[in-house]
């Protein structure tokens, strides 16, 4: 359904453009039918950049990203708002989503008014009510009130019941459940995953291990703007291959024991140094070889489905 084919974004810094920031350097992946994949990285690993690439809230600097086998660069006008009919986005923060002055279901009417002009309002206000009960809210209790007066939980089953309306193929899920509590992040996950079963694809973008486990049928490990590790998410979890992915796994707090000595630290190093040559991750890597800050590894096929980008591996 959706490709990203050596997809590079480089923001350029000061006054006058002459610094540079590669966010992410060639980054390839596919999203499937009826598919959730989980986009996992630290803070910084380039994961919301991807998102707003695959929405178009900002171009690419080189490489491709083909949606149904259109490269969607090249969308403009009719085009493009069709793309917006198929593909739609929901962020971390759902109060910053919402126009404080305005009842939060504005955001419906301007949809309507986008995309369904001809549609009347009594067959519009049905297929609301029919999305807003499809994402677990009872019309009568969240229709016609004002973003404080609904929890952050009711906001971001909101966003989702919008781009619902639209009848959409790709949910970009950016960070969507990190500001909601416990009990109601586990009803927003099962929340997509019943909207995988209905036939929709989801890019679960996170910095959460534990949720992408819960939720996703592959994971992508992202680093400084590449790929470390992707593949099935029990054979990444289970089995992970690169140094980082391994860090990460371990780093997981359980409940079943306390952080004990030994636990796998990685090697301090200079970050702003790492991979400026070779691997991205060899400044920090408790393995690195001369060869990994000499030449920087291709992701490679080491078993069925599952990549890694590592010399050591």
């Amino acid at each position: 359904m959706l490709s990203l084919e050596r997809v590079t974004k480089i923001y350029r810094l000061g006054a006058f453009g002459l610094k540079k920031l590669i966010a992410v350097r060639d980054v390839s992946f596919e999203i499937g039918e009826r598919e959730i994949v989980s986009l996992i990285g630290e803070s910084g690993s380039g994961k919301s950049t991807i998102g707003k690439l695959i929405l178009r809230l900002i171009p690419i600097t080189s490489g491709t990203i083909r949606f149904e086998g259109t490269d969607i660069s090249t969308l403009k006008g009719p085009a493009l708002k069709e793309y917006y009919r198929k593909v739609q986005g929901v962020f971390q923060d759902p109060f910053a989503s919402f126009n404080p002055i305005f009842k939060a279901d504005r955001i419906f009417r301007m949809v309507h008014d986008e995309f369904y002009p001809e549609m009347s309002l009594r067959e519009w206000a049905d297929k609301v009510e029919g999305a807003l009960r499809a994402v677990g809210l009872n019309p009568p209790d969240v229709l016609n009130k004002f973003p404080h007066q609904l929890s952050g939980g009711q906001l971001q089953r909101f966003l989702v019941a919008r781009a619902l309306l639209l009848d959409i193929r790709l949910l970009v899920a950016d960070e969507i459940i990190s500001m909601l509590d416990a009990s109601t992040r586990v009803d927003v996950l099962n929340l997509l995953a019943d909207l995988r079963a209905r036939g929709l694809s989801i890019l679960f973008i996170t910095h959460d291990l534990s949720l992408g486990y819960y939720i996703s049928d592959r994971a992508v490990i992202l680093y400084r703007g590449r790929i470390a590790e992707m593949g099935p998410t029990d054979k990444v979890y289970n089995r992970p291959l690169h140094p980082y992915t391994e860090m990460l796994m371990e780093s997981v707090p359980r409940l079943d024991r306390k952080w004990e000595e030994g636990v796998r630290m990685e090697r301090e190093g200079d970050l702003s140094l790492s991979g400026a040559v070779g691997c991205v991750y060899a400044g920090r890597c408790p393995e690195a070889m001369e060869m990994c800050r000499r030449e920087e590894p291709e992701l490679r096929e080491v078993e069925t489905g599952h990549f890694v980008a590592c010399w050591a591996r």
